[in-house]
């Protein structure tokens, strides 16, 4: 159940399997430059790296694994007594791009960090991009998935997981095959992550000859009747939602308490937290599926390597992993690797990602000239029992 070609990496194990870390320190020492730019001074003893994303927000579930996962690797790595230690340093932007361009100012110009994991949303991603970019400060997203974030021409940025134009169509290809859907109804939540995803999921529909109906709804309202209506008259065999839990548990409830019980109920990563069977309610969301672009060690998990990462995130934080953990602990892992190689300006680090290609706990950890992962498996998980279950990758999962 877990990725053929993900072995743990990183900080727990030692000796991590990066193919050019070595290589990166062959510059002769010039790595020694400090972290606010100067030439002469010592390297310094502490960097900082941001953590960006909505931890106190509707939709913090998403966030705080990945959060978690990138503390348990600094935690690790500043045991080992380097000769740089790490900060890090959280930007709580509740997912809000406004807020997360002014908290990127802050980053950049005051706590002066030299690496930032995230944004972890879509819509503050693109805000907050050409602001890093600017600063020429590398990022890792362990959670943005829109597909343009990757056609912006930028040169720092980078995230771990395959983009909705991969999701998408991974999901409706679940959806038309093992499910065998042929009248689907889409919905999406007008947002910038929601609205694409449920597109690239109309598209692919289409191209299997699914009958597709669309609408939208606004997640800040309470009442979707006006959709659940829509759908209840379609009768579908499946109904797909691009959006958040928050909204996705709402949308849930009100379509089964409409009577639509037997139309098959999917989402994406966004819904992939308990907050969706909170929301709709355990009975009503027994048998939901969600598709996602990541990896969850459940606790089932058998490899050694990948159930040490688990052991060790459930001994930190008395939970399983959950969505994202294993691609926080990816991303920060990169950055750490780059330190050990001795890389501790933005400029030496995002030139050390360029080059990295790093077996992760959750993928092959390697990045295109554009800064997407070259990893591109899509995984489907059911809500079983009140739980959320992994079926398996998309092209081999079949239906519990």
């Amino acid at each position: 159940m877990r990725p053929k070609t993900a072995r743990l990496g990183g900080v727990l194990a030692a000796g991590v399997a990066l193919t050019l870390g070595l290589a990166a320190c062959g510059d002769g020492g010039t790595d020694a430059k400090p972290a606010d730019g100067g030439s002469s001074a010592a390297a310094p003893s502490t960097v900082k790296i941001g953590f960006m994303g909505d931890l106190t927000g509707p939709n913090a579930g998403i966030v705080i694994p990945p959060r978690n996962g990138a503390k348990l690797v600094f935690d690790e790595y500043n045991k080992t007594n380097p000769a740089v230690k790490v900060e890090l340093v959280e930007y709580d932007s509740q997912g809000d791009p406004s807020k997360a361009v002014a908290l990127a100012q802050q980053a950049i110009k005051t706590d002066k960090v030299v690496g930032l994991l995230g944004p972890a949303f879509s819509g503050e991603s693109a805000q907050v991009g050409p602001v890093l970019e600017e600063a020429q400060i590398p990022s890792i997203s362990a959670s943005a998935t829109n597909t343009k974030l990757a056609e912006n021409g930028w040169k720092f940025w980078h995230r771990v997981l395959p983009n909705d134009s991969v999701q998408g169509p991974g999901i409706a290809d679940f959806i038309a095959g093992p499910v065998a859907a042929k009248n689907v109804f889409v919905i999406d939540d007008k947002s910038e992550y929601g609205k694409p995803l449920a597109d690239a999921v109309r598209g692919q529909l289409a191209t299997k000859g699914a009958k597709v109906t669309n609408d939208s709804l606004d997640p800040a309202e309470s009442d979707y009747s006006s959709v659940v209506n829509k759908v209840a008259a379609s009768k579908p065999d499946a109904i797909f939602f691009g959006g958040y839990y928050a909204a996705a548990g709402n949308l849930l409830k009100q379509l089964r308490d409409k009577g639509v019980k037997d139309a098959k109920f999917f989402s994406g990563d966004g819904s992939l937290d308990k907050g969706l069977i909170d929301g709709a309610g355990a009975a009503n969301a027994e048998g939901a599926l969600v598709g996602c672009p990541c990896y969850i060690a459940t606790p089932d998990v058998t490899d050694a390597k990948v159930k040490g990462f688990a052991d060790a995130y459930k001994a930190a934080y008395s939970a399983d992993p959950a969505i994202y953990a294993a691609e926080g602990y990816d991303a920060a892992t990169v950055f750490a690797e780059a330190l050990k190689a001795g890389n501790t300006t933005p400029d030496k680090i995002n030139a050390f990602i360029g080059t990295v290609d790093l077996a992760g706990v959750s993928k092959q950890v390697k990045f295109a000239p554009n800064g997407e992962v070259e990893a591109k498996d899509i995984y489907i998980y059911q809500v079983k029992n009140g739980a959320i279950a992994l079926l398996g990758k998309a092209t081999e999962a079949k239906l519990g």
